[in-house]
């Protein structure tokens, strides 16, 4: 057997396992999660494509649970940091301590709980920006640093944040640096009457049945590289770019709204994360290109926490979600 072909094999084992395991995730996912099929899609795909994901919703909405499932799921490492208004950098990436070994003292690194696969940083907008950001090199370059020393996060490494809504008393917004390395801001909301019954009744009645792990660490790292190679037509690339830039203000490409409305636009980032996310809804579905509709679909979570409202907007009662609508409207 030629290499070419061994590797077309493997390639082909890998797509069919993806294939027929989303049915069983949300099978497994099913034994513990009513509902919220969208929130659930959105959340394996930044797991397919490596990325990191913020979750947003009031208190009481299984954001936590939801997480925990997830990396059950697929076998990984899970710790939950529970984000307070008096937790430290150095409670989350590790401290350097005195040891001393055979009469001789020495600093010794003691890593954080950041040093697993899936990171559940729960309520991370109640602690202030200066502990927030200790997450920005993990995040981006998979490393803490520590006098001077880097230490490499286990593969394939995940932060899944929750917050409360802004609103809400003892919030902290988060730095846009910060914002800009999520891949999607992920909107969970009430459930409707049915599913909220379903859950009530239950949780009232039974006892929760066990997630069965399907997938391993390297699984996961084959589906990233898989995502990777997924075919995406320059048109449709060029159709994410265009929407991204749109929603820069002053730029010529930007519609009359965006100007008035908008103070600051996406980056870079938001046009990566659109094509990159569209490819692992493709797959995930079971396509074998990535098409327009995998764009538009993915708009909403990708930009609604990298668009800056001014003023105007808000004397207008005009919110993030109106202006990501107004630029799938005026962008084709």
């Amino acid at each position: 057997m030629s290499t070419v072909t061994q590797k077309y094999d493997e390639e082909a084992a890998v797509v069919k396992q993806i294939r027929e395991g989303r049915a069983r995730i949300d099978a497994e996912l099913s034994k513990s999660i009513v509902g919220q099929k969208d929130v659930i899609e959105q959340l394996l795909i930044c797991l397919f494509s490596g990325a990191h994901c913020l979750i947003t919703g009031a208190p009481g909405l299984a954001k936590t649970l939801l997480v925990r499932s997830v990396a059950q799921v697929f076998h990984l490492e899970f710790r939950r940091i529970q984000f307070t208004p008096d937790l430290m950098p150095a409670d989350i990436t590790g401290t350097e301590i005195l040891d001393e070994v055979d009469g001789r003292r020495s600093l010794q690194f003691v890593k954080g709980p950041v040093f697993a696969n899936v990171i559940l940083a729960d309520e991370i907008n109640r602690t202030p920006p200066k502990t927030q950001a200790a997450l920005l090199e993990a995040m981006q370059e998979h490393q803490v640093t520590s006098a001077g020393k880097r230490f490499a996060l286990p593969e394939p490494f995940f932060v899944l944040a929750t917050q409360n809504p802004i609103e809400m008393e003892g919030t902290y917004p988060l730095p846009e640096a910060q914002l800009d390395r999520f891949m999607f801001n992920v909107m969970i909301d009430y459930l409707p009457f049915k599913d909220e019954l379903q859950v009530v009744l239950d949780t009232t009645s039974k006892t929760p049945e066990k997630i069965e792990a399907l997938f391993t660490g390297e699984d996961v790292l084959k589906f990233h590289a898989m995502v990777r190679r997924m075919p995406i037509a320059e048109e449709v690339a060029g159709y994410a770019v265009r929407l991204v830039a749109a929603s820069r203000p002053g730029r010529p490409e930007a519609p009359a709204f965006v100007n008035q409305w908008i103070n600051w636009g996406a980056g870079l980032r938001a046009a990566q994360m659109l094509v990159l996310g569209a490819k692992a809804r493709a797959l995930l579905n079971g396509q074998s290109h990535v098409a327009m509709e995998d764009i538009r679909a993915l708009v909403h979570p990708v930009m609604r926490h990298r668009l800056l409202l001014g003023y105007k907007a808000e004397a207008e009662g005009v919110s993030v979600e109106d202006c990501v609508d107004r630029l799938l409207i005026e962008v084709q």
